[in-house]
């Protein structure tokens, strides 16, 4: 999964299966596979169980030098929206849990850090470039998705956060 990853994220040969806004007008809405993984805290979080809140996925790894910079943005969406009903989900896709331990250490993370070694989340979602991000709405849907980190993309994902939260 790894090696896979790594090699879309460097050629740039693809873009995730639900990339940009929601379907337009009459297509149908796209509901975001669900998952239950382990948390760093030693519990575990669920898509089915944020249902009702507005739920930024955010797929990283510890080799990911994008996610560096994506983590401080991340936390800043997290001080800013989480009263008014965000939920953020980072999940770690690293094999061996102490990288993405090391990784926290230097990018502190207010947010949920869920993991998922096997790399079965990130299939669900078709994710193929690190980090890959999805908004999903209370009702489950995907919202807006995202491959890669790119600072010019945080307007657009604020405002639709902003959206999402005010309704």
């Amino acid at each position: 999964m790894r090696i896979r990853l790594l090699t879309l994220m460097f050629l740039g040969l693809a873009l995730p299966a639900f990339a940009g806004t929601a379907p337009p007008g009459g297509a149908r809405p796209v509901l975001a596979p669900a998952f239950t993984l382990p948390t760093r805290d030693g519990s575990s979080v669920s898509l089915d169980s944020l249902r009702g809140k507005v739920v930024f996925v955010d797929f990283w790894a510890s080799w990911c030098a994008p996610c560096r910079k994506s983590f401080p943005w991340l936390a800043t969406l997290h001080e800013r929206y989480a009263p008014k009903g965000l939920r953020i989900v980072a999940i770690n896709l690293d094999k061996k849990s102490a990288a993405a331990y090391a990784f926290l250490d230097g990018s502190p993370a207010p947010f949920v850090i869920a993991f998922d070694p096997d790399g079965k989340t990130p299939e669900a979602y078709k994710v193929v470039a690190m980090p890959s991000s999805f908004l999903i709405s209370p009702t489950g849907t995907v919202l807006y998705s995202h491959a890669g980190f790119d600072p010019k993309e945080k307007e657009v994902i604020e405002k639709l956060i902003q959206q999402e939260c005010s309704q």
